[in-house]
């Protein structure tokens, strides 16, 4: 497709696979999982699979591939086992990322825990600033992902991201995916003109729209402010259709991935109609 939206695919059966699922649903980009998304260590990536897998991506048209880490990972854990196993599991990712061609990781900040919003910022950046570091074959972009908030999670804030953009010895190596359920549920209403154009006026101001390279699409099972994720398919939550047209027709955003992370049919037949719908509100 010649546009810029795709879904999450399942990489059963192999990686080259979900480059595979994503050209048969119609998508313009993917989002993958390169490892079993709850377990600490994947397989190893051999060299046949990793060249399969890019030549797969080159002969498929699709304009891009992303990464997203896998959700055990919290680089804001205190010193201890979760956080030498999150950092270990990153670096993994990273070099992982490098042998397959992937140039962006998509990545939620973590949670804090017991101790302050402030002083699980503070461990994030110090995990990223070891991981460019150590892992310099990863040459691509880490995309923090904005947060619903729940629980002690970080994220939830533009301002959260910021500091930890600022904090990093390694700035330009960060972008920011926009999920549209997680910052609806975290208290931006994107569901009115009004609204939308201020979101994304704050997020130009606090965040600068270059850095935004990637859109998690997803409508809100909960409402504006809930601080919960769960995600409902497009049209059918309490966004509604609007976020999403304005999304699709904002110029700003031609070319900026658009990834559904919405939930499944059992052949990948809501992404089809997902798709679908998302590209008849284009005017």
């Amino acid at each position: 497709m010649s546009d810029y939206l795709g879904a999450h695919m399942s990489i059963a059966g192999g990686l080259h696979k979900a480059i595979e699922r994503a050209v048969a649903a119609g998508c313009g980009v993917v989002q993958v999982f390169t490892r079993s998304s709850n377990q600490w260590k994947g397989k190893p990536v051999s060299d046949a699979d990793a060249a399969l897998f890019r030549r797969t991506f080159t002969e498929s048209g699709l304009h891009e591939v992303i990464s997203h880490d896998i959700y055990l990972i919290n680089l804001a854990a205190p010193t201890g086992d979760t956080r030498e196993k999150s950092v270990a599991a990153f670096a993994d990712e990273m070099a992982t990322c490098a042998r397959l061609g992937i140039n962006k990781i998509v990545m939620h900040p973590g949670s804090h825990l017991a101790d302050s919003p402030e002083t699980g910022l503070e461990r994030v950046i110090a995990a990223f600033d070891h991981l460019f570091e150590q892992t310099p074959e990863y040459q691509g972009l880490v995309l923090l992902e904005t947060t619903a908030g729940q629980g002690s999670n970080l994220g939830r804030h533009f301002e959260e991201l910021r500091t930890i953009i600022d904090g990093s010895k390694f700035p330009q190596r960060f972008g920011i995916c926009f999920d549209t359920c997680h910052t609806f549920a975290a208290g931006y209403n994107t569901a009115t003109v009004e609204g939308y154009a201020g979101v994304m006026e704050q997020f130009d101001r606090i965040l600068g729209l270059e850095r935004l390279q990637c859109f998690h699409f997803n409508d809100s099972k909960k409402g504006l402010g809930s601080r919960v994720d769960r995600h409902e398919q497009i049209g059918q939550g309490a966004l509604g259709l609007e976020p999403f047209r304005f999304i699709m027709n904002d110029p700003r955003f031609v070319t900026v991935p658009k990834i559904l992370e919405t939930p499944k049919g059992d052949d990948d037949s809501m992404d089809r109609v997902n798709l679908a719908l998302l590209r008849s509100l284009v005017q």
